[in-house]
């Protein structure tokens, strides 16, 4: 198996000793979480977002005290059970078992670029440390810098990477001060409160110039079928520290539910699997340049194009009643074209109802409608967008002929000259790395805010629940400017969809966007 120079965890044999009958490994990246409530293991999880360290020293800093020792790793299943699968699953073809059954697996010390493959199954849960919450200005001990390493890429890749964590460091110091002069606190405001607001914004500012191989973790919760999937997309890709990942997953998956991943090894099924999904990749690779559709692009701005609307609002209202209908969907269509324009309003406006807050959705007549929008925005909004789960998410790769978005509070500080230093660095190196022959590899040098081409294909439903998230005054500012413009292009299409879109905060106004939630953290701990 390939092998990749990692952070390496120690514990006193004390807290060895307190994780093992939880943890299936103490040693590697790649574990599951066993033998603990499930609630216990999706507190775990909310909490891995924001705590700076790992998994396992989260558990012994935070959960440890709370849940009963015991003695030791359980057996993952039973013969029987075993037995069952295997004549079932195996002999009978039946997929739908592999969703009955599902697992808590860690995978930490990930780069940026690793995540989103990680991410991209539909059918899974996940937590990813953000960068929003945690600051990467300090050094590992024994590593240094949290950012991805290769041996094969030379000094010259970490001297790069090792100025641009410390331009990093220096410009949230700087960044920090400016935030807390220009946004000083309230009369009657916490201090607390507004001290994690101004460290909130400043790692929003500067968090762009942290490069694509920035280490993060990532805790996910899947079936057995969406782990199967998982494994083999991991064991074909084209980077190889995703196939050092898939390697780890599918032993750890092997400790705790080694039935659901039992074809993977098998050489007629997963090793045959694995050679498809090569070869479908290599053939659009192929096509792609046969067709001409390489080279780059001139575009310099980011921008959200509104491809393709699927639906009218007609056939939105007949979705909608369809479910108390007694009649076809034709009747419903043609009863519904009877009604004059303001009427079609204010009966949407009804079978929409009075939503008190965001979570409050439509029906599932909304999933009738459907857009297509490509967007071009800085890798870091990229990042947030893509781990919505019911929509459809293609990008490209990561380079940086499209430019980079550079904060304008940034500017205004007096900080913008040494991001956009950084932001050359981290140019060079990528076409260092490129021209090397790493060009798989190239992008983990690139910094966030370089900016990616994407397409994301989601329905009406999703997309009230995409843009009224994303679109909040706690929001990043770069996916927030994202979110709004689908609403307005949605608007020139559906108006009185994307006024039902109710909780879209449209505000512009320069603020601490963490500033609210950090108060109403302090007002329930009181």
């Amino acid at each position: 198996m390939e092998s990749l120079p990692l952070p390496v965890e120690t514990f006193t044999d004390e807290e060895r000793e307190r994780l093992a009958p939880h943890f299936t490994n103490l040693d590697r990246p790649v574990f599951a979480l066993v033998n603990l409530p499930e609630t216990v293991k999706g507190a775990l999880f909310a909490r891995y977002s924001r705590y700076p360290g790992t998994l396992r020293r989260l558990f012994l800093d935070e959960f440890a005290d709370s849940v009963p020792e015991v003695a030791a790793i359980e057996g993952s299943e039973g013969k029987r059970a075993a037995d069952l699968y295997e004549r079932i699953f195996l002999g009978y073809g039946d997929d739908s078992v592999a969703q009955l059954g599902g697992a808590h697996v860690a995978c930490e010390w990930t780069s940026n670029l690793l995540t989103k493959i990680l991410q991209r199954p539909r059918l899974a849960a996940y937590l990813e440390q953000s960068t929003r919450y945690i600051a990467y200005d300090d050094p590992l001990e024994g590593y240094g810098f949290r950012y991805h390493r290769d041996r094969r890429f030379g000094p010259e890749y970490a001297r790069a990477l090792d100025d641009l964590f410390e331009t990093y460091a220096h410009l949230l110091e700087s960044t920090g001060a400016w935030v807390a002069e220009r946004f000083p606190a309230a009369e009657g405001e916490s201090p607390a409160a507004h001290r994690r607001a101004v460290r909130a914004k400043a790692l929003d500012l500067v968090r762009g110039l942290l490069p694509a191989a920035s280490l993060s973790h990532v805790g996910m919760y899947a079936s057995g079928q969406t782990y199967e999937q998982l494994v083999l997309h991991l064991l074909a890709h084209p980077l190889a520290e995703a196939r050092v990942y898939g390697a780890m997953l599918l032993d750890e998956l092997r400790h705790v539910i080694p039935s659901f991943v039992a074809r993977i090894p098998r050489e007629d099924r997963g090793g045959r699997w694995i050679e498809y999904l090569r070869d479908r990749r290599d053939a659009s690779d192929a096509a792609a340049r046969r067709l001409g559709l390489g080279g780059g692009s001139a575009e310099s701005a980011p921008s959200v194009r509104l491809l393709r609307a699927h639906g009218t609002e007609e056939e939105l209202l007949a979705a909608l009643v369809y479910e108390s209908s007694e009649l076809s969907e034709e009747d419903a269509l043609g009863a519904v074209a009877a009604l004059g324009p303001d009427e079609r309003a204010a009966l949407l406006r009804e079978l929409v109802g009075d939503r008190e807050n965001r979570r409050h959705r439509p029906g599932r007549g909304f999933e009738t409608l459907r857009y297509r929008f490509e967007i071009v925005s800085d890798y870091g909004a990229f990042r947030d967008l893509q781990r919505h789960r019911l929509l459809t998410c293609q990008w490209q790769r990561l380079s940086p002929e499209l430019g980079a978005d550079v904060p304008h509070e940034l500017a205004a500080a007096g900080l913008g000259d040494g991001f956009e230093r950084a932001l050359e660095v981290s140019r060079t190196e990528y076409e260092r790395l490129r021209d090397a022959g790493f060009a798989e590899e190239a992008p983990y040098a690139l910094c966030l805010a370089f900016r990616i081409r994407y397409v994301l294909e989601l329905d009406a439903r999703e997309a009230m629940h995409l843009i009224e998230l994303r679109s909040g005054r706690e929001g990043h500012p770069s996916y927030r400017a994202v979110a709004h413009e689908m609403r307005r292009a949605i608007a020139g299409v559906h108006p009185n969809v994307a006024a039902a879109m109710r909780f879209v905060d449209d505000s512009t106004e320069e603020r601490l966007e963490r500033l609210l939630s950090e108060m109403r953290s302090d007002a329930r701990g009181a």
